[in-house]
């Protein structure tokens, strides 16, 4: 029976966000069960095309990108695939109706990264936006569940919120990024000499991010609203404690949440849900 494959592919892409990120999983967990799976389905995909251009060194990765870019486009189309996570994703997208160009503008974004390694302003922008934007938008499809209008109105919160991430994610893992990708993704900046006039430019810009992503956060359906609201504490967390540390050490070590402090981010989140002041 098809309804077995269908399990299993959502599995798969739950198992996939499991593995490679407890804090998104643990915020997904959050989210009321109707919308659990298809943001598995989401981030699953999202992920296995990062793989690609990010650790299969050893391997063609423009080919495999490729590839993974044409069967993308025929799951969608047949409405099956035999990757299972593949499968998964095609099921969303087709579910939810969620735009071909978002997807499009993700598949650019990955390519860049097989060549691009510094960045201007236009490109930066340009990957974000297909990069983190774009997988924020997806998963406001699912979130307003075909209202259309209330996705259009929430729509640049949940760029925003898509935007602080990634920007964190950069700093978070800038270690990563520029010693062993040769990437710079910040535009203007040598991190040979990153300088905390710098730092404090990149956190303006993060913050003006945050403060605009929260404003939707709090305009979401009751069923994504908590475990959104959770996710974005969690980063905000991380882009805190990035902001006292020194830029040297940006360098040196990447910053984490430890499990006890994500714990209490989920207990404090609780209890203002509980008495409605999120």
């Amino acid at each position: 029976m098809i309804r077995i494959f269908h399990e299993l592919s959502r599995d798969c892409s739950k198992i996939t966000t499991e593995k490679y990120s407890t804090s998104f999983s643990s915020a997904i967990n959050l989210l009321h069960k109707d919308l659990r799976s298809p943001i598995y389905n989401i981030y699953g995909f999202v992920r296995l095309a990062d793989e690609i251009v990010d650790t299969f060194h050893q391997f063609n990765k423009d080919e495999l990108l490729q590839e993974f870019k044409k069967d993308t486009y025929a799951a969608i189309e047949r409405g099956i695939s035999l990757n299972p996570i593949l499968h998964s994703f095609q099921m969303t997208v087709n579910e939810y109706s969620i735009a071909p160009e978002l997807i499009a503008a993700f598949f650019k974004s990955m390519e860049m990264d097989l060549s691009k390694t510094t960045y201007n302003s236009y490109g930066y922008q340009e990957y974000i936006y297909g990069s983190a934007e774009v997988v924020g938008l997806m998963c406001l499809y699912v979130f307003c569940e075909g209202d259309q209008e209330q996705y259009e109105k929430l729509k640049p919160s949940a760029q925003s919120l898509g935007a602080a991430f990634q920007k964190v994610n950069f700093l978070r893992d800038v270690k990563a990024d520029y010693e062993h990708l040769n990437r710079t993704y910040f535009p203007d900046v040598d991190f040979k000499n990153f300088t905390p006039y710098m730092k404090k430019q990149i956190e303006a810009d993060i913050a003006v991010d945050f403060a605009h992503a929260y404003e939707g956060i709090l305009q979401l359906p009751v069923k994504a609203r908590f475990g959104v609201y959770v996710a974005y504490k969690y980063y905000l967390s991380l882009f805190k404690k990035i902001k006292k540390t020194a830029p040297a050490n940006i360098l040196e070590q990447r910053i984490r949440i430890p499990n006890y402090g994500k714990a209490f981010i989920l207990a404090k989140a609780g209890l203002r849900s509980q008495f409605n002041l999120l």
